[in-house]
């Protein structure tokens, strides 16, 4: 079975190979502009679940969250695009630093 990152992986590869006429540092920015755009429709929808539109359009929270895995798998995504032999690495790294820290945090009150 795959993991999430064997996945990001082969959709990488699909999407560096689309994007092969454009110079990699322009395939990262934009790739990291992508989950900007991703968080911002997961955002749309909030506004639609709560009537918040001007164009009525009603959600669900279950477009909420397809929206929010989709900015996961753009910033996913967009790690790889920057380092792709450390991008896993990376992650974990930084997972284990933010959440160690809450934590501590959520120890100290």
């Amino acid at each position: 079975m795959d993991t999430l990152w064997d996945n990001i992986e082969k959709l990488s590869a699909v999407c560096r190979a689309a994007g092969a006429h454009l110079p990699d540092e322009e395939l990262k920015a934009l790739q990291v502009g992508k989950v900007a755009e991703e968080a911002g429709e997961a955002m749309h929808a909030l506004h639609g679940l709560k009537g918040l539109t001007t164009c009525g359009d009603n959600h669900a929270w279950s477009e909420v969250q397809n929206d929010l895995v989709g900015a996961v798998i753009a910033a996913l995504l967009a790690m790889h695009y920057i380092d792709p032999t450390g991008a896993r690495t990376t992650f974990d790294l930084i997972l284990h630093r933010r959440t160690r820290s809450g934590r501590e945090a959520a120890g100290a009150v």
